[in-house]
């Protein structure tokens, strides 16, 4: 706080929910591991595990660092707005690197193989949930971290960034489930059926995912959790509103 005074404390329930959700995270990668390094061979890149990073990247950057990167608004409640920002750019950008990575190895993969390309369903939701996230990430940047953008259009763009980050976030979990699927039904088709171990793994990897999504949506959609604005941002949106609200005399517009 400023002056020395202390920060109110967190909304009750909003701490276990965050602490949840990081153990959620933290179990996820831990299952995507054991799934990999158990039953298809560990992970590696110029090898015939090469495919392996894929899922690897895909649920640490597209699922746990894109959730975490959501998350920064309610955690750091009473730091400033500018170094919030530039945490939560930086953790959306941290991501996209890494999806990166796991889409270059899935693409060198397939060619080395002689395995077409982006012909499943999961292929087009996954490159279109990237190519959103990634044009979602230089709007947001361009808008919210740059100087340039005004306030009313900072304003304007703002209900459209926050409903798209909260939507990717869930086309991410959902293209990830489609991916278990189709990986499960390629690598043990005939026995999956069975409830062999490799399949219980998987699926539970793909509750973890979803419980994962419904933990830190329920934090961000619940409105008595939202950052409270700082005492300068009130002073600044009150200056905006005198400026805006004064251009039309008499109210009408």
């Amino acid at each position: 706080g400023m002056d020395g005074a202390p920060s109110p404390p967190s909304p009750a329930g909003l701490s276990a929910y965050v602490v949840v959700s990081q153990l959620l995270g933290l179990t996820l990668l831990a299952t995507t591991g054991a799934w990999l390094g158990r039953y298809r061979g560990g992970v590696a890149w110029h090898s015939p595990l090469q495919f392996n990073v894929h899922p690897l990247c895909m649920v640490l950057g597209m699922v746990f660092l894109q959730g975490d990167a959501l998350l920064v608004y309610r955690v750091f409640r009473h730091e400033a707005k500018r170094s919030t920002k530039a945490l939560h750019a930086l953790l959306h950008g941290l991501a996209l690197l890494i999806a990166l990575v796991g889409i270059v190895a899935v693409f060198e993969f397939h060619r080395t193989k002689g395995i077409p390309d982006m012909y499943s369903l999961h292929s087009w939701c996954g490159m279109a949930a990237f190519v959103l996230y990634l044009l979602q990430w230089l709007l947001g940047c361009g808008f919210f971290l740059l100087p340039g953008a005004s306030f009313s259009l900072r304003g304007r763009y703002k209900p459209q960034h926050v409903f798209f980050g909260l939507a990717l976030f869930v086309l991410s979990i959902a293209v990830c489930l489609l991916g278990i699927t189709e990986m499960l039904l390629f690598n043990i088709r005939d026995s999956y059926s069975h409830f062999v171990s490799e399949g219980v793994l998987a699926n539970t990897l793909g509750v973890l995912l979803v419980a994962f999504g419904l933990v830190v949506g329920y934090v961000l959609t619940r409105d008595d959790w939202k950052r409270p604005p700082l005492a300068e941002e009130l002073a600044l949106s009150m200056d905006f509103k005198t400026l805006t609200e004064g251009e039309s005399p008499g109210g009408g517009s």
